[in-house]
């Protein structure tokens, strides 16, 4: 079992971090590779406040079968939203490997009909635009998240 899940079990007895500015309101942050931008809203989970208060965030992306990823500086252990199967539109958190991942359709391990992530992945946000714009994405284009 990875150690950042233990670590991350005992940090969620903490209280949590107040959202920036005490905004209580959605938390829309900006995803962008090459031309293409997508909004995407938090969800209300501890995942999800490490990466509001990591803003703005750059990368390159990485591709895998219709899914794009890309590598972050920050850890976190599994929560009870993570999935092995992926929703189109979900955003989500790859714990083994500290990546933000957005499926958009099959990825080489996936099964008839679905979109399989490469292990279970806490679910961070849902996209407010069409994913698959993502589609051109190509190895090692930039990629920045911030807010909007």
């Amino acid at each position: 079992m990875p150690t950042n899940i233990l670590r991350r079990a005992a940090d969620q007895h903490r209280p949590q971090a107040k959202k920036a500015g005490g905004n209580t309101g959605p938390r829309i942050v900006v995803l962008t590779v090459g031309a293409a931008s997508v909004r995407i809203e938090l969800s209300d989970t501890v995942t999800a406040d490490l990466i509001w208060q990591a803003l703005p965030l750059y990368s390159t992306v990485e591709t895998w079968g219709q899914s794009i990823n890309f590598e972050t500086p920050l850890e976190a252990g599994r929560d009870r939203t993570a999935r092995l199967i992926a929703s189109p539109g979900e955003i989500y958190f790859w714990v083994e490997e500290d990546r933000i991942v957005v499926p958009f359709g099959p990825t080489p391990i996936s099964k008839s009909g679905e979109c399989r992530l490469p292990s279970p992945a806490n679910v961070i946000g849902r996209a407010l635009d069409e994913v698959a714009v993502f589609k051109s994405a190509q190895p090692g284009m930039k990629v920045g998240l911030t807010a909007a």
